[in-house]
């Protein structure tokens, strides 16, 4: 075993001797590992364990933000500002969520939690070959990414950061993110009990992204379970992400791979990263590429055979987070960054186009009356 395992007490053996760790690596995880990692830290560890190829990294679990919180006193002035707080107020509202998030992001970690994020970015950068490797430090909540909740986009994400002060401060931020007005509205709208809710945050080497975007192992228009839908843009995803740019459109079949649509938009900004000062900010994409496919064809069919595998281990349509680093060559280059279950089509009764107990011939003929596409 790892010795970082037996030391965080990743391990069964280890967990029963030192109880649940503070820190664990990406690979540790699983998918029954959200109480201990949220939501998204534990599908990138499961995307992991099959086989799928994810930017390596590691989690502040819950029990090392419980730790945090109870050993700064934040917990008990949280709970006494959230016990007479009234979520319809929307000033008191915001009032309190900028006390909490002012006394979390004021507060530093003890020595010891420190000394081990510390030691975990050493290995990561080791394991990366680059000094002070840039990474995502990225919340995961407990109730994030889960089905029937929509807590995904709540809490926040810091791309491009180096340096173990610089990842300490923004896991902070990470932390303090649970609870905007917004997030703490939400909770109570839904009945979550503030007291159960906690916070993992993910460190993960930045994929330095010459394409990216999103992908939906069914038609997010429509439903149809029978294509993939990647939308791509350069840079990183974020101009994806926030609606800045109409993506470039592919829609794949699910069975061939073939591409059977294709819309190629201008795309007049990306986000990169800034050299000089070592943050993503939004560029002026060159006119003569502003109209020019971001994705080659050959990697749109391996990101739709990625989606397909992906949505095979989890048995339901994926929303899935992907880019292509520019850094390393083709071929191995394709990374996905985040897969959650699609929670809008997916969650829908499908009516039968055929009755229950009606032959093959039967259902083929249903769908081409009903002008669905039969593959």
């Amino acid at each position: 075993m790892d010795s970082a395992a037996v030391r965080f007490g990743g391990g069964a053996e280890g967990a029963a001797k030192a109880g649940p760790p503070l820190l664990c690596w990406f690979e540790q995880c699983r998918s029954e590992s959200v109480p201990l990692v949220g939501g998204k830290c534990a599908s990138l560890g499961e995307l992991i364990n099959a086989g799928v190829r994810v930017p390596p990294g590691f989690a502040l679990t819950t029990e090392g933000y419980r730790r945090f919180m109870a050993e700064a006193g934040i917990d008990r002035e949280l709970k006494r500002l959230l016990d007479r707080l009234d979520c319809q107020d929307m000033e008191a509202l915001e009032n309190a969520s900028a006390s909490i998030r002012a006394a979390i992001e004021a507060q530093p970690f003890s020595a010891e939690m420190e000394d081990l994020v510390a030691e975990n970015y050493r290995r990561l950068s080791l394991r990366c070959g680059v000094p002070a490797v840039p990474v995502a430090v990225r919340s995961s909540a407990t109730a994030e990414d889960l089905p029937g909740a929509s807590f995904a986009g709540q809490q926040d994400t810091y791309l491009w950061i180096r340096g173990t002060d610089e990842v300490l401060a923004h896991m902070r931020r990470c932390i303090s993110s649970l609870y905007t007005g917004r997030a703490i509205a939400y909770r109570a709208n839904r009945g979550y009990d503030d007291e159960q809710m906690a916070i993992s945050v993910g460190v993960q080497k930045m994929s330095n992204s010459y394409t990216a975007g999103v992908m939906f192992t069914i038609h997010p228009a429509n439903g149809d379970r029978s294509v993939i839908v990647i939308d791509s843009s350069f840079g990183f995803g974020e101009a994806v992400v926030s609606g800045e740019v109409t993506p470039d459109n592919f829609v794949v079949n699910k069975v061939t791979l073939d591409i059977i649509d294709r819309t190629v938009s201008r795309k007049e900004v990306c986000y990169t990263v800034d050299l000089q000062t070592q943050v993503s900010r939004a560029m002026e994409v060159p006119i003569e590429r502003q109209t020019v496919q971001s994705l080659i064809d050959d990697e749109i069919t391996e990101l739709a055979w990625m989606g397909k595998q992906i949505e095979k281990h989890y048995g339901r349509p994926m929303d899935i987070e992907w880019a292509v680093d520019k850094d390393l060559p083709s071929g191995g280059n394709i990374f996905i960054l985040q897969a959650r279950p699609e929670t809008v089509w997916s969650e829908k009764r499908q009516a039968p186009i055929a009755n229950p107990g009606a032959s093959a011939m039967d259902y083929i003929l249903s769908g081409m009356l009903a002008g669905k596409r039969v593959t």
